[in-house]
C-alpha cells in the first residue's frame, strides 16, 4: 500500500490564529505547506525560529523587516518568493489581503502543538 497522501486545500477547515490570520496545515515527516490568510494590516510580530521557510505570495503582498534590528526592509508581491533562513529574525506586515504559501523544513512545532503564542494575540 502506497504512503501518498492526497489533499484538497479547498476541503480543509481554517485555524483561526488571531482575528487577522488564519492558515491551513499540510505536514509530512519533514516538511510542512501552508495556506496563511492575512486581512490587510495584519502583523506578524518579529520571531525567528530553526526551520528554514519559503514565503511564495499567491495574492496580495507583505512587507517583511529582516533583522534583529529590523533594519532590513523587503517587499513580497504576487508571484514573488522569499527565502528565509533558519534563525534569521523576521517581522511582516500584510499591505493588502494576502494569501501566501510558506514550506518550513523541518514542519514548525509550534504551530501544530498550538504554541506559536506569538501569533495568537
Amino acid at each position: 500500500m502506497s504512503s501518498v497522501v492526497h489533499h484538497r486545500w479547498d476541503a480543509m477547515p481554517i485555524e483561526e490564529v488571531n482575528p487577522n490570520i488564519g492558515r491551513r496545515l499540510i505536514t509530512g515527516p519533514r516538511m510542512m505547506l501552508a495556506h496563511v490568510y492575512l486581512k490587510k494590516g495584519a502583523i506578524v510580530p518579529r520571531h525567528n525560529h530553526h526551520n528554514e521557510q519559503l514565503t511564495y505570495v499567491l495574492e496580495g503582498w507583505l512587507r517583511f523587516w529582516i533583522g534583529e534590528d529590523e533594519s532590513e526592509v523587503v517587499e513580497v508581491r504576487a508571484g514573488e518568493v522569499l527565502v528565509i533562513p533558519s534563525m534569521v529574525w523576521h517581522k511582516a506586515e500584510a499591505m493588502e489581503d494576502t494569501l501566501d504559501v510558506d514550506v518550513f523544513n523541518p514542519p514548525r512545532e509550534d504551530w501544530l502543538n498550538g504554541t506559536d503564542a506569538y501569533l495568537r494575540k
